[in-house]
């Protein structure tokens, strides 16, 4: 028999690395494939349809998966349970890069590529750590999404910067209102930038 393995993090999905996708390419190829799939991030200890499609698993059975990286955590783990197939006479076809076979050559393919696979990982992890790091050294930074404001709260904000003082000059500066409707700076500059081009377009 022939199965399918699909996997995404949880906390977000990569450009054309949903489960979808994934099911689809294993489909476009092996349109009898049984698909397992799951939500679980890279770093998690437990994968309950993985362990369980690898204990279902008999010889001449094929295992199919888009990337290495969907199938194990790290090298170690990609060795691991690609050797425990092999013993178990179980083949393993990664889309991208084609039959995997239990010879000297096919052991030495498997470990590059998860190497190669764990490096990028890890490198993603860095940069995005990074620019945390920098993103955090500016005044308006707020850990987690950004929130979201009702229209009543924003249409507020944008009319006290629109106040006059009885000089005539502007009564509140956007870091004023910011601080006092408890909003960022950023907020209140990117709905004044979107409210003006809607003007715009209402003016064509």
């Amino acid at each position: 028999m022939i199965f399918g393995y699909c996997r995404v993090s949880t906390r977000g999905q990569l450009e054309n690395n949903s489960l979808d996708q994934q099911e689809q390419e294993i489909l476009r190829k092996y349109n009898n494939a049984q698909i397992y799939k799951e939500q679980f991030t890279g770093s998690t200890t437990d994968r309950p349809i993985l362990n369980k499609l690898l204990n279902e698993l008999k010889k001449n059975d094929v295992l199919v998966v888009t990337k290495l990286d969907r199938l194990a955590r790290n090298t170690v783990e990609g060795i691991q349970i690609v050797q425990s197939l092999f013993d178990k006479e179980v083949s393993v076809h990664v889309l991208n890069v084609g039959l995997l076979e239990n010879t000297t050559m096919g052991k030495f393919f498997l470990t590059t590529l998860l190497a190669v696979a764990e490096m990028e990982r890890n490198t993603i992890i860095e940069r995005t750590q990074a620019g945390k790091a920098i993103a955090k050294q500016r005044d308006d930074f707020r850990e987690g999404r950004p929130k979201i404001y009702h229209k009543s709260t924003t249409d507020h904000a944008l009319s006290m910067l629109e106040e006059r003082d009885e000089t005539g000059n502007k009564k509140y500066t956007v870091k004023k209102v910011a601080q006092i409707m408890k909003m960022s700076e950023s907020t209140l500059y990117r709905e004044m930038r979107k409210r003006k081009a809607e003007r715009l377009k209402d003016c064509k």
